[in-house]
């Protein structure tokens, strides 16, 4: 049970380093310091569009983008702390009870 406990912690990391990845892409693109022209830099971005979108998908359609500011990775991270917290902490207790 440990084993797969890890092993869902360490999923959780990466799909948190993805998105990371993802918003400092954004950022980069945005500011025009790479540029969706490169093939590399647009296959990259489509790559990791298409992984993070079903994630952000149903978030977004809860909290819209304020102002041109989209708020749903921050949402996704707090998830992620929130189950790695429990993973980690919580969980672990509640095994031993039963």
């Amino acid at each position: 049970m440990i084993a797969l406990l890890q092993t869902i912690s360490m999923l959780l990391t990466l799909v948190w380093w993805v998105f990371l990845v993802m918003i400092i892409m954004s950022w980069l693109i945005s500011f025009n310091v790479i540029n969706t022209r490169n093939q590399f830099v647009a296959g990259l971005w489509r790559v990791l569009n298409q992984i993070t979108e079903p994630i952000l998908r149903p978030i977004r359609r809860v909290i819209p983008p304020m102002g041109g500011l989209d708020l749903s990775p921050i949402v996704v991270f707090v998830i992620i702390f929130f189950l790695q917290s429990f993973i980690a902490n919580d969980l672990p207790r509640l095994l031993r009870l039963y």
